[in-house]
């Protein structure tokens, strides 16, 4: 018997509840696409990325729970407290699958769940609407070797030094962009892309600087410590 599960709204379905997964789908998010036809052809325009950035849809989770008691009575109890503990959040909340170590969803229960009953056991399939990416647990730029993955991960430093002008590379390895919280000792100025981006001391977020998937060159300029703090998102 597998004591893998699922962890929400604080609680995990096998050390809280004693619930056995009898299955679990992870559906993928689809894409949007914006497209428009010329008039009287054949030929289609995509404007899905005009603005650098593909958009998908919401995605689902689906977990089918074995749950057992020892009477119709303890079933019942056991039933309403699992449904009420993944209906409770009105929004969406940190959702962790243990067989997708390090990250985490952000998911809401939407739709009714539905149970099958037997003697003295049940199966809850419940169906979870997520934003359409896996986020990961940890901040790029972190050193823990142990959890280095060679096919999702880059080894990048993303805390720097800057006495007058440094040039150097950011890396996103999500699939969409990062929008970095960037921490500075001292007012400094970004360049990427041939676009001035001033950043004050302290610690400031942006929606007009972004770095996109893959490999950003920026130039940073001034005196002091700089660092930018984001997470990569995954399908």
């Amino acid at each position: 018997m597998s004591n893998k599960g699922i962890t929400f709204d604080g609680k995990h379905s096998f050390r809280d509840f004693g619930l056995t997964l009898a299955n679990r789908i992870i559906g993928n998010p689809r894409k949007l696409k914006i497209k428009e036809r010329v008039p009287y052809s054949n030929q289609m325009y995509d404007f899905s990325g005009v603005y650098g950035d593909q958009e998908y849809e919401e995605r689902r989770l689906t977990y089918v729970f074995n749950i057992k008691e020892y009477d119709k009575v303890g079933l019942e109890t056991k039933k309403t407290a699992v449904t009420n503990w993944l209906m409770r959040p009105f929004r969406k909340s940190k959702l962790i699958d243990d067989y997708i170590p390090g990250y985490y969803f952000m998911a809401e229960v939407e739709d009714e769940p539905t149970f099958d009953e037997g003697r003295f056991v049940g199966r809850l399939s419940i169906t979870f609407t997520a934003y359409p990416f896996r986020i990961a647990e940890r901040e790029e730029g972190h050193d823990i070797w142990d959890e280095f993955n060679f096919l999702l991960d880059v080894a990048q430093v993303t805390a720097f030094e800057v006495d007058g002008e440094l040039q150097t590379s950011l890396y996103n390895p999500g699939i969409k962009k990062a929008y970095p919280i960037i921490k500075a000792s001292a007012p400094m100025e970004i360049e990427k892309g041939g676009v001035i981006y001033t950043v004050q001391a302290g610690e400031t977020q942006s929606f007009d600087f972004h770095l996109l998937p893959g490999k950003n060159d920026i130039v940073i300029t001034g005196n002091g410590s700089i660092s930018f703090h984001f997470r990569k998102e995954l399908i």
